[in-house]
């Protein structure tokens, strides 16, 4: 929790979590600190599975219970006594972007999202980058591969790791992946926490995304959702998809010129606007 300092009265509060496989000692907590600066309450949380939170088998993910983590930590807030529970936001980075616009959209005690270098977790896992695996064929193989598994890590008693960003980096890699590997391989940002920055996630830990789409009820939030993207980010997309699925004058989209998807995990890149974050908060928690 970071408490302002000289604050007085119930506070407006933010609860803030992602990028996925990162924990609350990397960008959440950055961004949490941050607004607390600018006068809100704010938690950074691991959620569960991962970190410090609790949660058996370590390192799986849900469309459902990482909801629900967000659900929670506004369950915590409304019953703080720092806390203004009519003035509760939330913000969601990386793959819990998706989780938090899902949370909006089930819970209206969250009174305003915002999500940073978006991830939609169910589309990615069912259509693949760019729609690359989008085809019922390509996903009854992933279907049966995970299926595989499963009997494998069951039989064990174990569960396979998929691997963390992968290190060394080979010549041919991906430019976002070196981007990835320039924060969460590097002293930049890591932690040995995070799986991203060491094993990964299970290797069944994102199986449930298959058929839990995360938007699907996106068009029915009644409360402003802000939307980060930096203009070279790879993950671009997704939260021009997500876009275009909220609805109303109740949404905006901003785009952060040249900059990359691993430019708003932290201030390297001096890019994260914060200023326009404490506007969106002041104006839409009150």
């Amino acid at each position: 929790m970071y408490v302002p300092k000289n604050a007085e009265g119930k506070l407006p509060a933010i609860a803030v979590t992602g990028p996925f496989g990162a924990v609350k000692e990397q960008t959440s907590g950055l961004y949490a600190q941050h607004m607390a600066e600018r006068g809100f309450l704010t938690i950074a949380f691991d959620p569960s599975y991962t970190g410090e939170s609790g949660g058996e088998p370590r390192r799986m993910a849900s469309p459902d219970i990482n909801t629900e983590d967000f659900l929670a930590a506004v369950d915590f807030l409304s019953t703080c006594d720092l806390v203004d529970p009519e003035c509760i936001g939330i913000i969601g980075i990386c793959g819990f972007g998706g989780m938090a616009i899902n949370a909006a959209a089930l819970d209206p005690r969250i009174k305003a999202t915002v999500t940073s270098t978006m991830y939609d977790m169910g589309k990615v896992n069912v259509e693949g980058y760019f729609a690359s695996e989008d085809t019922p064929a390509q996903r009854m193989e992933k279907r049966k591969a995970l299926a595989a598994q499963r009997t494998k890590d069951y039989a064990s008693g174990t569960y396979d790791r998929a691997g963390g960003v992968i290190d060394p980096l080979p010549e041919d890699a991906p430019w976002f992946v070196k981007d990835y590997h320039a924060y969460y391989k590097t002293p930049r940002g890591y932690h040995v926490r995070s799986g991203n920055s060491n094993d990964g996630w299970n290797i069944i830990g994102c199986q449930s995304f298959l058929n839990q789409p995360l938007l699907a009820w996106a068009g029915e939030i009644e409360n402003p959702v802000l939307l980060i993207h930096g203009e070279k980010a790879h993950s671009r997309y997704f939260s021009e998809y997500a876009y275009g699925l909220l609805t109303g004058s109740n949404k905006e989209l901003m785009i952060i010129p040249g900059a990359v998807h691993t430019d708003l995990y932290d201030d390297v890149a001096g890019v994260i606007p914060y200023d326009k974050m404490e506007a969106f908060f002041k104006t839409n928690l009150k």
